[in-house]
């Protein structure tokens, strides 16, 4: 809960976001919606036909029981019955024909692809084990945590660097596997400002459960601002010069991009705006500098089998890389 907390206060710049239980039946888009509400016709027709089977088992069993004083001779035989043979005949094609005709009503609300006046094209790619998404007009890159404007329809591009993940935040829509060569699509379109929670859905590994993810959903004026906030280039602090040396003579800048300087690697989460996000290692802990200490040191501490190496780095070296990143808001 401490993660989900830390997201929230991230919801909205200098204020406090609404946490939202990540719950399938708290629809806060059109499209959970459209699938909450399927599950709920699919559990009532099952419930349904629960109560009727069970009740003529019950009432069979209550009624023909064995009481005392009956011989032991073999009841009459009942060999056909050709209304009882229509009903369970065509009872099931109806119920199948019904869900049918709802199911491809709702996979073409879905899939649709009409692009309303003003909607939002964002790109997700799933590596092991994170999360990237760009916003290619804004160019903007971020990791692990994606903020949308309530109430503006947002499209996505599906991609995977690796192996097969799935995209999946419960409130806001239902699962879309991410397959490499391969583009998928998905949209959503919030309703309401808050941190709706999420994660891939498809085993992707060792740490496929560690790879989660965060939708930041803000008020129209506050995504403005994130946006602003977002295509600054990293703010350099000369108090921290000898971490930033540090960072740019390593290999980190191999992977890792940070604006405005020498790093423009590709293969690891954009540091740019690292602060600004309220976890780290793809929700495996909260950002603050106890654990980007832990992280740097040791990422497999965190996260075994993570591809992001420990950097041999001395005790020291570690705080002033730690320092310089804890400026990168």
């Amino acid at each position: 809960m401490s993660l989900i907390a830390g997201a929230a206060a991230a919801a909205e710049p200098g204020g406090q976001g609404v946490v939202q239980v990540p719950s399938m039946f708290a629809a806060a888009s059109t499209p959970a919606g459209i699938i909450a509400d399927y599950s709920v016709l699919v559990f009532g027709i099952c419930a349904a036909i629960f109560v009727v089977v069970a009740g003529l088992i019950i009432v069979t069993v209550v009624r023909f029981r064995s009481r005392p004083g009956d011989d032991d001779r073999e009841p009459p035989q009942v060999y056909g019955s050709n209304q009882v043979e229509l009903a369970w005949t065509v009872v099931p094609v109806l119920i199948v024909i019904l869900l049918s005709l709802v199911t491809a009503r709702n996979i073409l609300a879905l899939q649709k692809d009409e692009r309303p006046e003003g909607w939002l094209p964002v790109t997700a790619i799933g590596h092991q084990w994170w999360w990237e998404f760009h916003y290619p007009e804004q160019g903007i890159t971020t990791a692990n945590e994606l903020h949308l404007p309530v109430g503006r329809p947002t499209f996505f591009d599906l991609e995977s660097q690796d192996v097969i993940h799935s995209f999946w935040v419960p409130q806001l829509s239902g699962k879309t596997d991410l397959i490499p060569n391969r583009t998928n699509h998905l949209w959503v379109d919030p309703f309401e400002p808050g941190v709706y929670v999420g994660q891939c859905a498809e085993y992707c590994g060792t740490q496929h459960a560690q790879m989660l993810l965060r939708v930041v959903v803000h008020t129209p004026r506050g995504f403005e601002s994130w946006l602003a906030h977002q295509r600054t280039e990293a703010v350099m602090s000369p108090g921290v010069a000898e971490g930033r040396r540090l960072f740019e003579s390593t290999a980190c800048v191999n992977c890792h991009t940070v604006r405005g300087t020498d790093a423009d690697g590709r293969f690891g989460p954009d540091l740019t705006h690292l602060m600004s996000r309220a976890t780290i290692g793809a929700g495996v802990a909260s950002n603050d500098r106890a654990h980007l200490l832990e992280w740097v040191t040791d990422p497999d501490h965190f996260k075994p089998g993570v591809r992001m190496p420990a950097m041999k780095l001395g005790v020291k070296q570690v705080e002033q890389v730690v320092d310089y990143l804890l400026t990168l808001k």
